[in-house]
């Protein structure tokens, strides 16, 4: 397992990072879409801290294939926090999308209900003058496991430098409540549809080997420490290759001294 050494510390950086990048652009309050899994609790229950109850709006987004379950955690998440959250059912949208461009692949499908979902936490928070927070993990990220313009459409992700099997370790510190996260990670995109089904492996095993590349481990190494085969181990990495255009800001050619995106980055935190 990839240990996260110190869970209190991590909270608190986590913490000063929120408060610090949404006074710097200038806001007070974060949306979120709240989806009854660990990775949005956990980014809720940090916010919540780091900015006050009355500055977070979670949002719940369901659509008709979104799990009982979730509901029932979202209410439980909510409940437990006494936080404030909003519930818009989707399937309207995702249908109308769906009837107009008459799609034919499922992935073509379940990636409009990210993008709608976008679409309305940055509604609520152009009203409200917020900024949108993302919920998407290092594991995520790495291997590009999001939807490019809709769940990856945030203004920052807190968490988007833990593991999925740290954010666990991050939410059992918190006291997120074990039903949320003992559940299997699921994006509901269709029925049945798991995280780790989709990956076709297990996140502690993932997270091993995408840890052991950002060791620079050799690949016999990787082996050993996540059981995983050389076969797996090279469908990840190329994987993290072939998804660098989702973590990246569109490529520019390079014309000027100092270009956006490149040469030229604004820094993330200052004081």
């Amino acid at each position: 397992m990839v240990e996260l050494s110190n869970p209190e510390d991590s909270a608190t950086i986590i913490k000063e990072f929120i408060k610090t990048y949404v006074e710097n652009a200038g806001c007070h309050s974060v949306v979120l879409g709240l989806s009854g899994g660990v990775d949005s609790a956990v980014c809720a229950f940090l916010c919540k801290q780091a900015l006050g109850t009355k500055n977070v709006q979670c949002v719940f987004l369901p659509d008709e294939t979104t799990p009982a379950l979730d509901r029932k955690h979202v209410t439980l998440f909510k409940d437990t926090y006494h936080m404030k959250s909003t519930e818009i059912d989707i399937s309207p949208f995702v249908s109308l999308f769906h009837n107009a461009l008459a799609q034919k692949k499922r992935l073509t499908l379940a990636n409009i209900k990210p993008r709608v979902r976008m679409i309305m936490l940055y509604e609520y928070a152009n009203e409200t003058n917020s900024l949108v927070c993302g919920t998407s993990n290092k594991s995520e990220i790495l291997v590009g496991y999001f939807t490019k313009y809709g769940d990856g459409g945030v203004d920052f992700q807190p968490l988007g430098d833990l593991y999925k099997t740290q954010v666990f370790q991050l939410a059992r510190h918190l006291g997120i409540p074990a039903p949320i996260i003992k559940k299997p990670p699921t994006a509901g995109l269709w029925v049945g549809q798991t995280d780790e089904k989709e990956l076709r492996m297990s996140y502690q095993t993932l997270d091993e080997i995408l840890f052991g590349l950002e060791q620079k481990l050799q690949m016999s190494d990787i082996q050993k420490v996540s059981g995983a085969s050389k076969e797996q181990i090279e469908r990840i990495r190329l994987m993290r290759i072939k998804s660098q255009h989702k973590r990246r800001f569109p490529l520019v050619p390079k014309l000027g001294i100092r270009t956006p995106g490149l040469d030229w980055r604004s820094p993330v935190q200052e004081g």
